[in-house]
């Protein structure tokens, strides 16, 4: 079965038990220096007490649709339990076992006597009793039946070619078996997000309005004339919900996709004979399945035949112990990992029929999870919300002053409320009009869509990155890597092709089908050879010791050790070396190095260099019992040759470093090979130019940094650029030594002991192709080609969210602040605001919903590489931000207000009765408050940048959006306006147009290198040295 995507590696795999608790005790700290700021949240692992505590800090006005991409804290207490009650359920069954009497024989022989109205006609087996020989793992039963071979036998399989891979025999053992899936949780219609968008506070109290506005209105003033008010109130709303409800309901289709892509798990099956590879969903109960170090075992199973093969069964028990099989303990539960060793199993159980797929099917799958940047946008929009809130309450309180007072006019300069005069319905119905133009200033002040624009962004930039070879796992992730200042990248598969076989059709990793191919191309026999010997113990190759062993009973007489790995390693455990008339000669100085120096100059070609060794070994000697345990000698080997293989650099990984040097990146390389190899390598990928290459800071070994000091690790550690030899430990020191000195660390990793690496990462990156499942699930990220170009495109990604989101806010709170301002001075000085409550909900559906679907999904551009790493602690909002926000603002602010106050006599209305005039100047200063967002929607575009035309064009939907707002501007009607002729329009246009040549001159004015809020911080900045000495005194 598949996986779930937010469950933690095991112990043994995953981060150790003092590293998290490390890692909390870091944030806690972190906490604490930036003053235990509600809305600063770690990129990964963060304690659901900080994610509660930004929850309740935030002002939010409609929690569900604010709060539906993030993490349901309740909804995962409920998961542990869930997954504590079911392990325990498992234990029960099997400790139960273990107490039952040997009358369970009847139960064996029962199982092949079923009556044939019961079974299928083309498999001697019942399904009830299959999973019963799963669940219980009942060696009698399974003895009963004749072992593996029996059961095959039943399931019709074959143990060394598989099932037929003729599709309808697969469907035919689906039908009867079932389908390796689980149910999934019914998906939300399209309904659900339109009651979700009804849930908006505000849009509740403006319909509640809008409905005693329609009823009063119509009561007054009869149905053809009453209902324009209320029911142009309706109509917004109506719209506002529905452009809500669609745009929230296209994420979550991207959202399902996208999990469904991360639980697609592929595996290899030999189906008639041949290794295929297969969708873990395809699998059927009689597939033979290959397994190795780092897989998930992909449903329940019975182990065909193995070596070494230990299974990490701590996510089905919750145990933290390897279990070791062998054909006394055969059987496999699916959902587990292989710990170490390799082997085959035959499938037995699939779907809802294993414990992990009762499991999966209890769990549903969450797709929350807030990032940073969304909590910090929860923040500003907090900040905002409660000024706009202020703002809206001080117009209220003026307007409804002014009203009862006497003080507001009529359109025909009639006092609108005389105490004592004026009727209860009447009054209460200008009370009601005030009130709705208070409550849609703030949903214009608080903007709800600015962290869902995050949500926005990420959704469109995780589609398209699945099509640059990127499957994200942790939407943090995104975002984070565009703050990555150095990449430590794997050599082999990652910078290099990892293609190293011939033509020949050889299975095993790259290096053994290159060896392998090479045997075929000298004439060997391999079928010739096995046939002459058996395989007595296999050591699996090891990441630490670089080298891996097998022992081979080659005659009755004679045993064999065989060892194949690293090359000077490897000739440095021999005495002896085979001669090519097969004589063993001794291994003298002289000799050792010859063979040293051929080594170093095929690793200065570039070449991987592996030797092969062996030493004979008696009989008598081999343990009989516990084999698995056995330790092969490793000393005074036999060396029968040493082979170069060429492992050429991806095409276009030197551009892509060179691109990631400019963007202010380091790439490091951190490889396993001999390090003259990975200093070729290094140099033909241009991670390496000559000069550094002479340096050795640059250029290390595993074993010398892993034996430094801690301080002293992180006093060089900034200058290494290629690391040789280095274990997985070497790579986790080196991610931790380069956090510390305050790095953005991303790491790439396939194998099952790159996961700590990968989980201490800021941001994992694991391979498609060649990346264990281990390895995937402690990633954050999966490169799908295996390939460093792929790596660099997720930078780009990366700091494409940041530069949207920063695009939105830059736009949002210039319409924040123009509409805010305008409508209180309007408000305080005359009694009245320009914009009435339908045209406020139109800008806010402008500004919110449509203003993020346009620039929250702008393509990444290649200036985003020209820049350095943007810092986490770096404000969203820069100084280029606020110059651009304050110049348009102050633009719209002053020429509005002016044709608010003083329109009437420029606009030469002057002759038009007063209530005409007045509705055509508010219709006006609308028009052109609405010319003036579409138009500076063009300058948020390109922040920094005087040409924001570049690249318009290819931007559909950006385009579509402009078009279609431009286009409902002539909905006149629904918004009680007035219709203006052409002259007018045309200078609507043309104010909001003067905004392009003021944003193209707005940015040849410096901005301070300085942050603007830091000016804001000069107290907590004062008191943060004497923080630092009281933190460093404790450490």
């Amino acid at each position: 079965m598949a996986s779930g995507t937010g469950s933690s590696p095991p112990p043994e795999i995953g981060a150790p038990a003092a590293a998290v608790a490390e890692e909390e005790l870091e944030q806690a700290v972190e906490g604490a220096e930036e003053g235990e700021d509600a809305f600063d949240i770690p990129s990964k692992n963060a304690s659901h007490d900080r994610l509660r505590r930004w929850r309740q800090a935030a002002l939010v006005l409609n929690a569900s649709r604010r709060f539906r991409y993030t993490l349901d804290l309740e909804r995962e207490e409920e998961k542990e339990n869930l997954k504590r009650m079911i392990r325990a359920h498992a234990q029960v069954i099997r400790a139960v076992f273990l107490f039952k009497e040997a009358g369970q024989k009847n139960l064996g022989e029962s199982y092949t006597s079923i009556k044939l109205e019961t079974l299928s006609q083309s498999f001697p087996v019942d399904l009830k009793k299959l999973t019963m020989l799963n669940r219980d793992h009942d060696t009698i039963i399974f003895q009963e039946v004749g072992g593996v071979r029996g059961l095959s036998d039943l399931l019709k399989s074959n143990l060394d070619k598989g099932v037929s891979p003729d599709e309808d025999e697969l469907l035919q053992r689906r039908d009867i078996f079932g389908a390796n899936t689980y149910p999934r949780k019914k998906r939300r219609s399209i309904w659900r997000f339109v009651f979700e968008a009804c849930q908006d506070l505000t849009l509740v109290i403006l319909m509640v309005a809008a409905a005693i506005s329609l009823s009063l209105g119509m009561a007054t003033e009869g149905v053809k004339d009453g209902w324009y008010d209320g029911g142009s109130i309706f109509f917004a709303v109506f719209l506002v919900v529905f452009v809500t409800a669609t745009s929230d309901y296209r994420q979550s289709l991207q959202f399902q996709h996208l999990n469904e892509e991360k639980q697609n798990i592929q595996v290899e099956v030999i189906r008639g004979g041949k290794r295929i590879g297969a969708s873990i969903f395809d699998l059927v109960v009689g597939d033979v399945v290959p397994l190795k170090i780092g897989d998930q075992v992909p449903a329940d199973g019975i182990l065909i035949s193995g070596h070494s093969l230990a299974i990490d069964e701590s996510s089905m028990t919750g145990e933290s112990k390897i279990v070791h099989k062998d054909q006394r303990a055969p059987f496999l539960m699916s959902g587990c990992k292989v710990a170490d060793g390799y082997g085959s199993m035959l499938v037995t159980g699939v779907g809802t029929n294993t414990e992990w797929g009762m499991l999966m099917a209890n769990l549903s799958v969450d797709v929350g999870e807030e990032t940073p940047l969304q909590v910090r946008l929860n923040g500003v929009a907090t900040l905002i919300g409660i000024v706009g809130l202020s703002v809206a309450a001080a117009v209220l309180v003026v307007l409804w002053i002014r009203y009862f007072t006497g003080h507001t006019k009529n359109s025909d300069g009639t006092t609108q409320f005389v105490a004592g005069t004026t009727g209860v319905k009447q009054g209460f119905m200008g009370a009601i009009r005030i009130l709705t133009i208070a409550v849609t200033i703030v949903v214009v002040a608080v903007p709800e869509g600015l962290p869902l624009a995050v949500t926005l962004t990420l959704a469109y930039s995780m589609r398209k990155m699945m099509r640059d070879k990127a499957l994200v796992r942790r939407l943090s992730s995104c975002e984070t890597m565009g703050s990555a200042t150095t990449i430590c990248s794997d050599k082999t598969g990652t910078l290099t092709t990892n293609k190293d076989g011939g033509a020949a059709e050889v299975t095993g990793s790259p290096t053994e089908k290159a060896i392998l191919s090479w045997g075929l191309m000298i004439g060997m026999d391999f079928k010739d050879v096995r046939s002459k010997s058996s395989i007595i113990r296999v050591h699996p190759f090891n990441s630490e010791k670089k080298r891996g062993g097998v022992a081979v009973q080659v005659s009755d007489t004679e045993v064999h050790i065989h060892w194949k790995g690293a090359a000077e390693i490897l000739l440095a455990s021999c005495r002896s070396w085979l001669s090519t008339d097969g004589s063993v000669q001794p291994m003298s100085s002289s000799k050792h190095r010859e063979f040293k120096k051929w080594i170093d100059d095929m690793a200065m070609s570039s070449l991987r260099c592996v030797a092969f060794a062996y030493c004979p070994w008696e009989p008598k000697m081999v343990p009989t019992e516990s084999l698995d345990k056995w330790k092969l000698p490793e000393d005074d080997l036999t060396l029968i040759g040493v082979v170069g293989i060429k492992d050429p650099c991806r095409p276009g990984v030197r551009n892509a470093v060179q691109l990631c040097s400019i963007a202010g990146v380091k790439v490091r390389m951190v490889t396993g090979d001999n390090v003259e190899t990975a200093k070729a390598i290094a140099l033909e990928c241009g991670i390496l130019d000559t000069k550094d290459a002479a340096s050795e800071p640059s250029v290390i070994e595993g074993k010398v940094f892993r034996d430094m000091s801690e301080a002293a690790r992180e006093e060089i550690v900034e200058k290494i650029t290629v690391m040789g030899r280095s274990s997985p430990h070497d790579k986790l020191l080196l991610v931790q030594s380069l956090k510390r000195k305050g790095h953005v660390v991303a790491v790439t990793g396939d194998g099952t002991n790159d996961a700590p690496a990968l989980h201490e990462a800021d941001i994992g990156l694991s391979m498609g192709i060649s990346g264990t499942e281990v390895a995937k699930e402690s990633s954050d990220i999966i490169i799908l080609d295996d390939d460093f170009t792929s790596v660099v495109k997720v930078v780009r990604w990366g700091r494409s969210v940041y530069a949207n989101i920063q695009k939105f806010i830059q736009f949002q709170l210039t319409v924040n602040v123009a509409a805010l301002v305008i409508n209180v001075v309007a408000a305080v000085s005359s009694g009245d605001v320009p914009l009435n409550a339908v045209e406020l909900l139109w800008v806010n559906l402008i500004m919110d919903t449509l203003g993020a679907l346009a620039l929250a999904t702008e393509p990444p551009i290649d200036n985003l590489m020209k820049r350095h790493p943007v810092g986490r602690r770096e404000p969203l909002v820069t100084n280029i931000m606020w110059r651009n926000l304050f110049i348009q603002a102050l633009y719209q602010i002053a020429v509005l207000l002016i044709f608010n106050f003083d329109g009437k006599r420029i606009l030469h209305l002057q002759n038009e009765s007063r209530e005409h005039a007045d509705k055509m100047k508010n219709t006006f200063v609308f028009n052109a408050f609405v010319f003036c967002q579409i138009f500076n929607e063009f300058n948020a575009r390109k922040p920094e940048e005087k040409n924001v035309f570049k690249g318009v064009t290819n931007n559909h939907l950006f385009m579509g959006i402009v078009g279609a707002t431009t286009g409902l501007q002539f909905l006149g009607k629904f918004f009680d306006t007035a219709r203006l002729n052409w002259r007018l329009w045309m200078l609507s246009v043309a104010i909001g147009a003067v905004s392009w040549p003021l944003a193209y001159l707005g940015k040849f004015i410096p901005v301070p290198v300085r942050p603007f809020q830091s000016y804001f911080k000069r107290c907590s900045c004062r008191r943060r040295p004497r923080q630092d000495e009281e933190q460093g005194g404790k450490s």
